[in-house]
């Protein structure tokens, strides 16, 4: 499929001009002589130099890739319709619906741009995290990534035991029943062709800690435990709770982290931005 230029450039000229910087999160700066987001700033927001956004709005540079044309749509908050437009734009076959798993819809982006200075993250039914923000990665560590089966956190779990190491040990058996009986759940709610089953056979075969918690048939729910301790690499301890945002489709979850105020939890939260992510 042939990258059609003009079409892409218009694209995102228009969707840029749709957007002020408030609903993505960015302090509105000054002598703004037209509507709509600059350059440089969806460029910061995709993570791609400047030069080449502009290239691209100016029908030139080369073919985006499907990373890039993703990251663009998650910037400009598109809908899954218009990311798939933009797909086609950019020389590529639009994602399958499979993968609707994995995008992160206009509603669930204005919501975690509010959130710069709170840990968050989105995370789809598969245990795979989407987004985080930046006091989201100082807590957990960048989660975005990874790619095949070691996306799902699940998958990680069982297999890389540095994934343990963010958790006391005392509390490891629990996060393993928890992950195993989420895992479940999303199978049964999303069938045999799912990638939450894709996860799960895999694990099956790779893992008889997995295989032993799979044959309990716990269910989510009953495992739900709204709060968490972390071990944080510079921070150490960190008792926080976790509050849960679940998309109307049920495909995504947004994941906030806080902590009581005046504990010293709270305190080492205020301290992320201060602190190397781990």
């Amino acid at each position: 499929m042939a990258i059609d230029r003009a079409g892409l450039a218009e694209f995102l000229r228009t969707r840029r001009a749709a957007l002020q910087p408030a609903d993505v999160g960015l302090p509105p700066g000054s002598r703004r002589r037209t509507r709509g987001l600059r350059r440089e700033e969806v460029a910061m927001l995709v993570g791609m130099s400047t030069d080449y956004y502009g290239r691209l709005e100016q029908q030139r540079g080369p073919q985006p890739s499907e990373q890039m044309l993703a990251a663009m749509a998650r910037a400009l908050h598109l809908s899954l319709d218009e990311r798939d437009h933009l797909f086609r734009l950019g020389g590529h076959n639009a994602p399958g619906r499979r993968s609707v798993v994995d995008h992160v819809g206009p509603g669930m982006m204005r919501i975690v741009d509010r959130l710069a200075d709170t840990p968050a993250m989105v995370v789809n039914s598969a245990g795979e995290t989407l987004l985080q923000t930046a006091p989201g990665v100082a807590l957990v560590g960048e989660e975005t990534h990874f790619t095949g089966l070691r996306r799902s956190i699940a998958y990680r779990w069982f297999t890389d035991p540095a994934t343990r190491q963010r958790f006391p040990a005392d509390d490891h058996s629990h996060h393993a029943r928890a992950h195993t009986a989420r895992l479940r759940a999303t199978v049964t709610r999303e069938g045999p062709d799912s990638r939450a089953a894709e996860i799960a056979d895999a694990l099956l075969s790779e893992s008889p800690d997995f295989a032993e918690l799979w044959r309990r048939h716990d269910v989510a729910a009953s495992l739900t435990d709204r709060r968490k301790r972390l071990l944080h690499p510079e921070l150490g301890l960190i008792e926080v709770f976790c509050q849960t945002l679940l998309d109307p489709d049920g495909t995504q979850c947004l994941l906030v982290y806080t902590a009581t105020p005046g504990s010293e939890s709270h305190e080492k939260l205020a301290m992320l931005s201060a602190v190397t992510a781990p």
